[in-house]
């Protein structure tokens, strides 16, 4: 992998009440980022703009075996951790005041190849210890040098 990748990120929460909303769109981000592999272990770091706010927040993703950790830094400040079959509490805190999350996922699929890593991920959304969703997230992180690559 090169240190310079291109990152996909698709997100779903379904929040209706009786389960799945058909009229619910994902959320979808591409952007670049830089990649590297330090202990085992792959990092990738890329900068995340949010409207009405001059700060970005800096992302560092940290992909150990089937366990993906996202830690956010400047205008939102977290440390998510999405292990299967485990649940993880952390504090989310925006400008607008800190939330108690937990993330308890239910499926972790990490899939790395040469220039390109796919993460796929299922997992129940709390915050201030009540369930508001279950999300679904998928990440593809690709070597921007390889001859695959295509926006869809």
């Amino acid at each position: 992998m090169t240190k310079q990748v291109l990152i996909s990120i698709k997100g779903l929460q379904f929040m209706s009440q009786d389960g799945y909303d058909d009229d619910t769109d994902p959320v979808e981000v591409i952007t670049v980022g830089e990649y590297y592999q330090r202990n085992g272990h792959h990092y990738v770091r890329y900068d995340e703009a949010f409207e009405g706010f001059a700060e970005d927040a800096k992302n560092l993703l940290k992909i150990s075996g089937d366990v993906l950790e996202v830690r956010k830094k400047g205008v939102i400040n977290v440390h998510m951790v999405f292990e299967e079959n485990k649940k993880n509490i952390s504090y989310y805190t925006t400008p607008f005041g800190t939330m108690q999350m937990g993330i308890a996922a239910t499926h972790v699929k990490i899939a790395e190849a040469e220039d390109n890593i796919d993460v796929k991920i299922e997992y129940a959304l709390e915050v201030n210890e009540e369930h508001v969703a279950d999300c679904s997230l998928e990440m593809n992180i690709k070597s921007k040098e390889a001859k695959d690559f295509a926006l869809s």
